[in-house]
């Protein structure tokens, strides 16, 4: 007898469905909701929506039961519902199906009696939905064919029936299927690549051409399909498969020459890969006669454009035989397109470029030369004598011919007062919505944690009364275990208002001892105990404000003003709480004017906390002292291979000793930032980014911060997003910018990914603009790196060609001059190092010109610039702007340096390390004559 037959005579009652789901019997469920009847049904779909409400708010230890009752539930849910729109947002439910797929023969078993049109409509809505459509094509799939409707054409549903293709031999499973013709056209079409084209790429490609071969599918619409993902733009491993394909495809000259538009667009936008693709028809084309000058012009004005020097000169080439095969009317309509590359950024190109154009300048009119003598100024220095040589006088003068030489820096970023906390309950109401949602504002919260203990010791009933609306409809309001390990900052606060948190919950928390596997958890647990120690002041008895609220944008505080907090504690005879004076310290500006004062104040007030003031402003010991010490590179495998990612530490970690005053006087929850520990152990799972408010822990120790920061700037020169970003926090914070800060620099000028290197060029030129750059430090850093393989010589030109290209081109050298002699590792060049070298040139050819100009404090649009000469009267390091190009270059770090530059220089051949070696020598020794004929000029006008 099954436990359906033991139930009584009532057993079709809505309460004996919900009471099998509720045990989680979903083999049960279809046979109670065919003897409910429709009646029965609409009586049992509230009891079952009020089931799956309270599911929602049971906790992770009833995962097990939440999970049966859930698949119960979801049958249930779906036989209940009449309507097509609330069934398929019933079976489509996230919170129902706990990542399992469907039971899809249960479910079509379950829909079977409902007539075409809803199971279509059902089918349909399920296939919109992009989250689960995918996952669920075998039900949508078995729903089209029962009602006969239309098949859909989501992107879900595609990639589920590529899947499903895929899953056997695809050409057998796509002549069979009856969708094929209308489902291929389809999969050009989704935002993303199914993944079934890339790890089978082959097999489609195989199947495809033989249907389009076989009539199957339209042969037409799939190279026009092909054509237009591939326009259509996107990550370059989208367009791996189609380009694959329409090569397949073999088009005949006259289907690319019905295609001259596409093949055009593709050449000017599209990615690197494509656009050779469409290069190379369209040079077809060229040759053929079916691509008219103007069309050549066009589409060249845009290819010259781009930055893939491969592309480039391919198009050069190009235009170079279009010219060869015309005459005047060809060389008037192609040679101010080949004018476009003279702004290009490689040297060689513009060089190129320029013998082009001067081959064919005498088929050209008067018009048409003054056109390309205008566009000429865009050449650099090294090219500017053989312009003047082909155009004489026609030649405008160059931008950078206009004065002496300015370094453009960025505005130096001045620290930016914190807004008092708010001024009324509705503010701080309104402003915890926003936090609440998202806590990313580190500043934001701290004024909010402010505002909250403030507003809990002026009116803690009124101000209870306000965030209760707010609070109730937060995630955790109607939760009762496992709070503490959930809630954010400001939610503990929060939650101890309203009451949710109680005295327990914080006791508990702060007593838990702490276990940390590296700074992260670290810094985490810092935070952690404030926010729970406020907490608990808002329960017990609240302090009046809070002392570690910032004064500025970068977390540092005033010490001046922290003086004054701790006076009106003592005023009022409020003890400060532990971790909260503790991360004041911390975050109090030690040095700069008003530091004494404020250190003989807090002295004065007579108090414990004021007395730890004084002695801590003035203490000059960093908090980790011993990340200052820099020891070389080492081989920590003994193998020959480093792991990098050791040996950064081993370079700036060494023999670390503690910091006895955080030891002995913080809290057990600071006790890591002064021990003597590494960075970081192998447990470490962070590697990914850097949150903001582990800066603000320590906003005036931004070296201390950037030694532990390394491993994480590694990451981001190996294959992870993010790794660079702190840098920009790192540069505006306070403290020394030692050997660490300029390690995890150079780490970041090298990272993968383009977004962390622009993030590590920002860093390099505030601290430029702040005086504060040791190039020579940084180049050797660089140097080192690159030997070691940790930073691609690529990407360094890359990273550095984006600073110099901001006008900073001094800076530039300055680093890179310092950079160049460990580049030739037992006297040969690394691999890579024309680009680099290339750059090199182009900042000596800038900066150089003039190395005597008058001095600027400011340039235009309040851009801070410097002369070449002010810059070259300080030392790097020593807190003044970076060298110039003639200090860099008498800064090159002895004669081994230069003599192999000078070495690779006098090599034979064309190239890019010989002739940008050439280059470099070239420029240096214009340099240097310039600066002798000035000097000879100077004494013969000083002796009269």
């Amino acid at each position: 007898m099954t436990r359906t037959e033991e139930l009584p005579r009532k057993a079709t009652e809505p309460e004996v469905l919900l009471a099998a789901v509720r045990e989680g019997r979903r083999d049960d469920v279809p046979g109670l909701l065919e003897a409910l009847g429709p009646a029965g049904r609409k009586a049992a779909l509230g009891e079952l929506k009020a089931l799956r409400k309270e599911l929602r708010g049971w906790g992770w230890e009833r995962w097990t039961e939440r999970r049966s009752v859930s698949r119960a539930l979801l049958v249930a849910g779906a036989g209940c519902h009449t309507g097509a729109a609330a069934a398929a947002a019933w079976i489509g439910a996230r919170d129902l199906r706990d990542w399992e797929r469907l039971p899809c023969g249960m479910l079509l078993d379950l829909l079977a009696d409902r007539g075409p049109e809803w199971l279509g409509d059902v089918a349909h809505r399920l296939a919109g939905r992009a989250a689960t459509a995918e996952e669920d094509y075998p039900l949508i799939a078995g729903l089209v064919r029962a009602s006969g409707c239309p098949v859909p054409v989501t992107d879900g549903f595609v990639h589920g029936w590529a899947d499903a293709v895929a899953s056997g031999g695809i050409l057998a499973a796509l002549r069979t299927d009856p969708h094929t013709r209308v489902l291929v056209p389809r999969l050009f079409a989704t935002a993303e690549p199914a993944a079934t084209l890339t790890w089978r790429d082959e097999d489609w490609q195989a199947a495809l051409v033989a249907l389009a071969a076989e009539g199957a599918v339209d042969r037409e619409e799939l190279v026009d399909a092909c054509v237009a993902r591939l326009l259509r733009g996107g990550r370059p491993g989208g367009h791996r498969f189609f380009l694959a394909l329409l090569r397949r495809l073999e088009l005949t000259p006259a289907e690319e020459r019905a295609r001259t538009a596409d093949w055009m667009g593709m050449a000017a936008d599209a990615t690197s890969t494509v656009a050779g693709h469409a290069q190379d028809v369209l040079a077809r084309l060229a040759g053929a006669g079916d691509l008219s000058a103007r069309e050549l012009a066009e589409m060249s004005a845009s290819v010259l454009f781009r930055t893939e020097k491969k592309l480039v000169r391919a198009q050069l080439v190009l235009l170079g035989k279009a010219l060869r095969r015309g005459g005047p009317d060809t060389a008037a309509q192609l040679l101010p397109a080949v004018a476009e590359a003279f702004g290009h950024e490689d040297s060689e190109v513009r060089e190129r470029a320029l013998k082009l154009v001067g081959r064919h300048l005498p088929a050209v009119g008067e018009g048409t030369r003054t056109e390309l003598a205008e566009a000429a100024a865009l050449l650099g220095p090294a090219h500017r004598a053989a312009a003047a040589e082909l155009f004489g006088g026609a030649l405008p003068p160059a931008t950078w011919e206009a004065g002496p030489y300015e370094e453009l820096l960025p505005p130096a970023p001045r620290p930016q007062r914190v807004a008092p906390s708010a001024g009324s309950l509705p503010e701080l109401v309104e402003d915890l919505a926003a936090l609440l949602v998202s806590d990313d504002d580190v500043i934001g919260v701290e004024r909010a944690l402010d505002g909250l203990v403030r507003f809990a010791h002026q009116d803690g009933d009124a101000l209870r009364e306000a965030l209760l609306p707010l609070a109730t409809g937060l995630w955790w309001y109607k939760r009762d275990t496992d709070l503490m390990r959930h809630l954010g900052p400001l939610d503990t606060v929060v939650g101890a208002v309203v009451g949710k948190v109680t005295t327990g919950h914080l006791y508990a928390a702060l007593r838990a001892q702490p276990v940390h596997s590296c700074v992260h958890q670290a810094l985490d647990r810092v935070l952690r105990a404030r926010v729970r120690e406020a907490a608990l002041s808002v329960l017990k008895g609240p302090v009046p404000f809070l002392l570690a609220t910032p004064t500025w944008h970068t977390g540092a505080l005033d010490a001046g003003e922290l003086v004054e907090r701790l006076t009106a504690y003592r005023r009022l005879g409020v003890r400060p709480g532990e971790a909260d004076f503790a991360q004041a310290l911390l975050r109090v500006r030690r040095s700069g004017p008003g530091a004494a004062e404020a250190a003989g104040a807090a002295a004065g007030l007579g108090t414990p906390e004021g007395e730890r003031l004084a002695e801590w402003l003035s203490s000059p010991e960093p908090v980790a002292p011993a990340l200052r010490t820099v020891a070389g590179a080492e081989d920590p495998d003994g193998d020959g291979h480093p792991s990098w990612g050791r040996a950064l530490l081993r370079r700036v970690v060494r023999a670390p000793r503690a910091h006895r005053v955080i030891e002995r006087d913080f809290p057990p929850a600071f006790h890591w930032l002064g021990g003597a520990r590494m960075a970081t152990d192998t447990n470490c799972y962070h590697w990914g980014g850097w949150e903001a408010h582990w800066t603000a822990v320590l906003p005036e120790d931004r070296e201390t911060l950037a030694a532990w920061l390394l491993p994480i700037a590694t990451s981001a020169a190996d294959d992870l997003r993010g790794g660079a970003r702190a840098l920009t926090q790192l540069v505006e914070a306070g403290g020394e910018a030692g050997p660490a800060l300029h390690l995890a620099l150079a780490t970041g000028l090298g990272a993968r990914h383009g977004e962390d290197r622009l993030a590590a060029v920002d860093a390099l030129l505030v601290l430029a603009a702040r005086g504060e750059l040791d190039a020579g430090l940084l180049g050797r850093d660089l140097a080192e790196l690159v030997r070691l393989g940790t930073v691609k010589p690529n990407r360094l030109a890359d990273s550095v060609r984006t600073a110099a290209a901001t006008g900073a081109y001094a800076t530039t050298w300055a680093v890179l001059g310092s950079a160049l002699p460990g580049l030739f590792p037992g006297g040969e060049p690394v691999r890579g190092l024309g680009e680099i070298l290339g750059v090199a040139a182009d900042c000596v050819e800038r900066c150089g010109a003039a190395p005597h100009a008058t001095p600027h404090a400011t340039g235009a649009a309040g851009t801070a610039t410097m002369s070449t000469a002010a810059m070259s009267t300080g030392a790097a390091g020593t807190g003044t702007s970076a060298p110039g190009a003639a200090a860099a270059r008498d800064g090159m770090d002895g004669r081994d340096g230069m003599e192999a530059v000078h070495a690779l220089a006098a090599r034979r051949g064309s190239s890019q390390l010989v002739s940008q070696a050439k280059r470099l020598v070239k420029a240096l020794a214009n340099t240097s004559a310039h600066e002798t004929d000035h000097a000879t000029t100077e004494l013969v006008e000083n002796s009269h």
